[in-house]
């Protein structure tokens, strides 16, 4: 047990880092490097943290549905909502870049009839997905990201 605890922290203390890597050189080359993985598109979501007040950034996978930018709440599988959605939830806005270009966004969660349609387009992009969804007993949302322009 000890063993798997220790294999969890250090695979979340992995993706933090790597995360802060992915954001650094997505920014740094416009977009260029790491804006797209696995033939995935990649954009960056910044989000003001509901408790400090502090900017964060995530790099997150993205489906174009007509304006909006539709993302998923995934964390990764694991049974806590990520932050950037609680502080969405709360703040109602963020910023996204796509490549070197960036905007304010609204968000919401997707209607009912808005996930049937768009869940398996994002497992389509990104498989994973619903092996993340078998390991977790909370729904995973799909948002919608509407670009202020």
């Amino acid at each position: 047990m000890a063993d798997t605890a220790q294999n969890v922290r250090t695979n979340a203390t992995f993706v933090r880092w790597f995360s802060r890597f992915h954001v650094w050189l997505y920014r740094r080359t416009g977009g260029r490097v790491l804006g797209q993985v696995m033939n995935a598109p990649i954009l960056l979501l910044t989000t003001t943290g509901r408790k400090t007040g502090v900017a964060r950034t995530t790099p997150l996978i993205f489906l174009r549905d007509g304006s909006e930018l539709a993302v998923v709440a995934s964390n990764g599988g694991a049974d806590r909502t990520p932050a950037w959605w609680l502080n969405l939830q709360q703040q109602g806005v963020g910023e996204v870049q796509i490549g070197p270009r960036r905007t304010s966004v609204t968000a919401r969660q997707a209607s009912a009839a808005e996930q049937a349609r768009l869940w398996p387009l994002l497992n389509g992009i990104y498989p994973e997905y619903e092996s993340y969804q078998k390991k977790t007993t909370r729904p995973i949302p799909v948002v919608l990201l509407t670009p202020a322009e």
